[in-house]
Order: C-alpha cells, then structure tokens, then sequence
C-alpha cells in the first residue's frame, strides 16, 4: 500500500512555512533543500516541521488543502506549539 505525506517545513532563513504533499518524504526534503523546487529555492535550508501520512492520494490532496487554510494553520501553531517561537 502506497503512503501520501502531507508535511510543513520551516524555512531556517526566515521561518517562514510551506505545506505540500509527497509518496517520497525524504527525496522531497532533498529537492526543496537542493534548489530543484522554484517556490522552496529562495528560502533555504528547509528543515521539516511536522508531517502526516495518508493511505490514499485523494486524502493526502485534501489535507494538504486543509492544513494551507486558515483553520489548519492555526490547528498546525495550536499542534505545534511547544516548538514554534511565538
């Protein structure tokens, strides 16, 4: 059975976020922090915050949808909120 990540990553120039989904979660770290992603290459090093695993792609889209929503942002700093400075 395939597995779907939906990860947050940290940017360590800048803290700034970015949510995305993979079947490859360690091969997807590697391309973020290597330049190979356009919307990830300005703001490295990436380091991953925090990931979820779906067993189907449909699930992993929509939490994906989710957690980039205002709602799952504050369910990620609520989540989160023992590692993040605020």
């Amino acid at each position: 059975m395939e597995k779907y990540y939906v990860y947050l990553l940290v940017s360590l120039m800048d803290n700034s976020w970015y949510i995305g989904y993979t079947s490859n979660l360690d091969e997807r770290i590697i391309q973020h922090n290597s330049g190979r992603t356009i919307t990830t290459s300005k703001k490295m090093p990436w380091e991953i915050l925090y990931y979820e695993v779906s067993f189907t792609k449909q699930d992993a889209i929509a939490r994906e949808k989710y957690l980039k929503s205002g709602m799952g942002r504050r369910y990620l700093k609520n989540r989160l909120k023992n590692q993040l400075d605020f």
